[in-house]
């Protein structure tokens, strides 16, 4: 395999993992279900962590798999060399 592949790969991996997560934090933090109520109380729950609402939690779930990405690929770079 290329080594920009697995750059790729790396880089995709932790943002499916974060994606993963961030999804079943909004689930796990709201009403139960994934249906219009539990999606809505998740953010809510996740946006008042750091003092704001559903829009900030919106804002953080979003981030989440960025960074995770982020992250994955960093350290992926930093242990090839």
């Amino acid at each position: 395999m290329e080594e920009e592949t697995k750059e790729k790969v790396a880089a995709i991996g932790g943002a499916s993992a974060g994606g993963a997560g961030a999804i079943g934090t909004v689930a796990a933090a709201g009403v139960s279900g994934l249906g219009a109520t539990g999606i809505t109380s998740g953010l809510a729950t996740v946006g008042s962590v750091v003092g704001g609402g559903m829009a900030t939690g919106l804002a953080l779930t979003a981030a989440a798999p960025v960074v995770a990405g982020g992250l994955a690929y960093g350290l992926y770079k930093y242990f090839k060399d």
